[in-house]
């Protein structure tokens, strides 16, 4: 008989309140037919969710509060607002993921500015971030890397039309626009040589700071994007904006979790870039202003400090009086980098 923790009204020392075997009873509870890599990532959330419980002793109100939180974001997501992604992404988790790519595929990655800025502080509680263990262990073959990766984010549309090279994206001209000339050439990593035919996907905010999807009365679909094709040469050139700095919504669960961390919502100005070839690896990637004052506190995490870019002014051409020329290096599928 169990009385007050004691075993049988003995002095023995009170038995825990956690149940040293449920963890591993759930997680068999999953049947034979579950795949194997299911059950791995499944287990695993099943342990770390039971461990996070235990340590901060979750009380009911926490845990209730937690579900009404996820029910909220299921609430607020609509077709054109993915409010799971947006929580993912400032909880740091899409650039986690991306960053542990970088490591599984053997490619350099880039620091942040504020990684970088604590890598070099001596006494930083940072320095063995996984970040700098990946952007020690990474070397590339040669001189030349691959372009670095960023976040995805959760704009992104499968839907944007082709244009000819040397065309806009900017179909509804915002009048606070500044619009820029943007080319560069797509090339080989190993080979140097160019990419012809190479899939350059572009996407943007207006100058309002806001997508088609989140803007449609001033926004017609497809606004501020475009894909473009490399020619010959592996060259792509049209125009589009200089990017704009915004702030997340500020009327969803996001923004909740954020003041609840008491963090600001806002994103530096930024385009989005999606790279692709059938014979190469893609790359998904954000190009930031080098003197937007949002660098290195973007509440996503995802600048990098090869990504920073200069816009400079443009003459003799009466369509935009900015110019961006940026160069992507893709590497072929299979290359693994080289290791150490």
């Amino acid at each position: 008989m169990t009385s007050n923790g004691l075993t049988n009204g003995s002095s023995a020392e009170p038995t825990s309140r956690f149940d040293p075997n449920f963890t591993s009873h759930v997680i068999k509870t999953m049947g034979p037919n579950v795949t194997p890599r299911n059950r791995q990532v499944l287990s695993s959330l099943i342990r770390h969710l039971h461990d996070f419980a235990r340590e901060v002793e979750l009380t009911n109100d926490e845990w209730m509060a937690g579900v009404h939180f996820v029910n909220f974001i299921g609430q607020t997501s609509t077709k054109t607002r993915n409010e799971a992604h947006r929580v993912s992404d400032i909880l740091g988790l899409e650039s986690y993921v991306c960053f542990s790519l970088c490591l599984s595929a053997s490619l350099p990655l880039s620091l942040s500015p504020s990684e970088k800025k604590r890598k070099n502080t001596a006494d930083s509680p940072n320095n063995d971030s996984l970040v700098d263990e990946i952007a020690n262990k990474i070397i590339a073959e040669g001189d030349i890397d691959p372009t670095s990766s960023s976040i995805l984010g959760p704009f992104w549309s499968p839907d944007a039309p082709f244009r000819d090279n040397g065309s806009t994206i900017i179909q509804n001209p915002n009048p606070n626009g500044r619009v820029c000339k943007m080319h560069g050439t797509i090339t080989n990593l190993l080979t140097g040589k160019p990419i012809p035919g190479a899939v350059f996907d572009i996407w943007q905010a207006s100058a309002n700071g806001k997508y088609d999807f989140q803007d449609p009365e001033n926004q017609t679909p497809n606004n501020l994007r475009g894909k473009f094709r490399a020619d010959e040469n592996g060259k792509y050139w049209f125009y589009c904006y200089h990017p704009t700095a915004y702030s997340l919504p500020t009327d969803g669960p996001a923004y909740q979790l954020l003041t609840l961390m008491d963090r600001h919502p806002m994103r530096p100005a930024h385009i989005h870039i999606m790279v692709t070839h059938p014979e190469f690896k893609g790359c998904t990637t954000q190009l930031y202003p080098k003197d937007d004052p949002w660098l290195e506190t973007d509440t996503v995490f995802a600048v990098k400090d090869d990504l920073v870019v200069d816009f400079k002014p443009l003459k003799g051409d009466d369509k935009a009086t900015l110019e961006l020329e940026y160069n992507v290096v893709l590497s072929p599928k299979g290359y693994k980098g080289k290791t150490f």
